[in-house]
């Protein structure tokens, strides 16, 4: 089988790229031939497309690559998978320019594929009209390459690090946080460290001059997939104050190394971080403070959170999983039912 993944041109760094990355490497250990396409405006989709001649094209982002398949007609005879990202469920489908994409996408795909399973059953719930709502469970590839974090920041071992990974952007929230967290900075000794690529210019702009009046924060700037697990593991805590999530990567890999985990209480991080298990929720600025202090005051509460769980998050069940359901569509659309 050849399958064709389309994501958004963004930097390597991104949920999107990783996502690609990880399903292309998952999916050609288990025979299939896998090609990544990154997309934009300047792609020419139906020449780049034709190239490799696949048998099924796999979509991440219902919009962002949505929207030049739509436009591929030659492509349309092909059947078309999607994988669902949190931008598309809270925020494209309910803003006016970018809904007719994602429903029209939504409606020719043969297969649609969430990796939140509380996103999957409200899925099915609002959008009982789609063809086939599917929950792909997750997987992580850990990178080995380290980076000596606290050295970089020249802070000692025992000062708490708090790690936020994320992109700069408004829907993550990194201003927000900086901001959220200075009374607790005036009342505790930590280091506060951000990481991901800017998606905004503005917002990174603004969020970058703020940090220059808080001495206890750093941005560390678009650090490589492969360092990640290595700079988690000097966290003492991980970080996520997005304002929407479909499910991130950046906690997905914290809770397979087991690293405490200080989330926003939204459904993509539900989906994760299992209170008192693996971290802490928080529905608030002030539950953020409360709570951040209380982590801060225990180094016995961090360490009871620390669970890694990789086998919950194995890249090569989410492989043999995916390869099947699409093998499955592959089928049905060249032996229709009689």
């Amino acid at each position: 089988m050849r399958i064709l993944i389309l994501t958004p041109k963004q930097p390597h760094t991104t949920g999107n790229w990783v996502t690609a990355t990880r399903y292309a490497h998952g999916l050609e250990q288990l025979g299939a031939t896998a090609n990544i396409l990154a997309v934009d405006r300047s792609t020419d989709l139906p020449q780049e497309a034709g190239r490799f001649e696949p048998d099924i094209i796999h979509l991440l982002h219902a919009y962002r690559t949505g929207l030049f398949w739509l436009e591929a007609e030659s492509l349309q005879r092909l059947p078309m998978t999607l994988t669902l990202t949190g931008t598309d469920i809270h925020r494209g489908a309910h803003t006016a320019d970018k809904a007719t994409v994602v429903n029209r996408v939504l409606t020719k795909a043969v297969a649609v594929f969430s990796q939140n399973r509380l996103t999957t059953e409200t899925l099915r719930r609002s959008h009982p009209e789609l063809k086939a709502i599917h929950y792909l469970p997750p997987g992580i590839e850990l990178g080995t390459d380290v980076l000596e974090v606290r050295k970089h920041l020249a802070i000692p071992d025992q000062l708490p690090l708090l790690l936020h990974p994320a992109s700069i952007r408004p829907v993550k929230r990194n201003l927000e946080l900086l901001q959220a967290l200075a009374p607790a900075a005036e009342e505790r000794d930590f280091h506060l460290a951000f990481c991901g690529p800017v998606l905004d210019a503005n917002y990174g702009t603004e969020f970058q001059k703020a940090l220059e009046n808080h001495s206890w924060a750093t941005y560390l700037g678009e650090l490589p997939s492969a360092v990640m697990p290595s700079v988690m593991r000097s966290a003492d805590l991980i970080l996520n104050h997005s304002a929407s999530e479909g499910l991130s990567n950046a906690l997905v890999e914290a809770a397979a190394l087991g690293r405490p985990i200080l989330a926003h209480k939204i459904q993509g991080n539900q989906a994760v971080v299992e209170e008192g298990v693996n971290g802490s929720l928080y529905d608030s600025d002030t539950r953020l403070q409360q709570k951040l202090r209380c982590l801060l005051d225990s180094p016995d509460l961090r360490k009871a959170l620390s669970r890694p769980d990789p086998d919950r998050y194995s890249p090569r069940k989410e492989a043999h999983r995916l390869l099947e359901r699409l093998t499955s569509v592959l089928t049905d659309t060249r032996c229709p039912a009689q």
